[in-house]
Parts: structure tokens; C-alpha cells; sequence
């Protein structure tokens, strides 16, 4: 019960510019969320097209020799070594992904009930 009064409370009254900080604070933490996100994306993209071209060389030849950067350190490997660690990035990557996208979701709605409490609406010019 006690949590029900609280969610219908009034909000702590604050002053315009007040307001003002805390929603650029809000959409530069989404803008920060969005292209993090982004990235990491496109970087498991990235990952998925070397292990789709590394799988043939996989069954054909799993002792060829590939490079792989690490930490700015080209190395020699094997096609046998490098896939099972492109993988597990791979999965680590999107993984984080979700995380990111959960964390987006919850800030998203917490900028929602921010404009609704304190009544804001943007304002567009024609």
C-alpha cells in the first residue's frame, strides 16, 4: 500500500531551469544509450561477416593461418584458434546489447513520467 501512495505523490516541485537540466540531462543520457547501442551493433555485424567467411575455411582447412588484431597487435593464428573467440565477442557483444536496450527502455520511461509529472511538452516550430 504503501508503494501506491507513493507512485501517486506530487513530484517535488522544481524550478523551470531545474526542469530544464534534468530533460537535456534525460535526452542526452538516451542520445548517450542510442549510440552505444549503434555501435555495438554494427561492431556485432561486423563479427557474424568474419565468422560466416572464417566457417568455410573452417571446415576446409581449420589449420590455415588468419591474423587477428588484438589490442592494436596484429597476431598469427590459426582459422581452428580464432573462431571459438570471435564467437564468444560475438555473444559478449550482443549480450551487452540487451543490456544497453533494457537500460534505454527504463531511462525512456522515466523521461515519460518526467514529462508527464511536470507537464511538458515540446514545442515544434512550423
Amino acid at each position: 500500500m504503501a508503494s501506491t501512495a507513493k507512485a501517486k505523490s506530487k513530484p517535488p516541485p522544481l524550478s523551470d531551469q531545474e526542469i530544464q537540466q534534468n530533460y537535456n540531462r534525460f535526452t542526452s543520457e538516451l542520445q548517450t544509450l542510442a549510440r552505444k547501442i549503434g555501435e555495438l551493433e554494427a561492431e556485432s555485424e561486423e563479427h557474424g561477416l568474419v565468422l560466416s567467411t572464417l566457417e568455410e575455411a573452417l571446415e576446409e582447412e581449420p589449420d590455415r593461418k588468419c591474423f587477428r588484431l588484438i589490442g592494436g597487435v596484429l597476431v598469427e593464428r590459426t582459422v581452428k584458434d580464432v573462431v571459438p573467440a570471435l564467437q564468444t565477442n560475438r555473444d559478449g557483444i550482443r549480450k551487452a546489447v540487451e543490456n544497453l536496450t533494457e537500460q534505454y527502455t527504463t531511462k525512456e520511461k522515466e523521461l515519460d513520467a518526467f514529462k508527464q509529472d511536470y507537464n511538458i511538452r515540446l514545442v515544434t516550430k512550423a
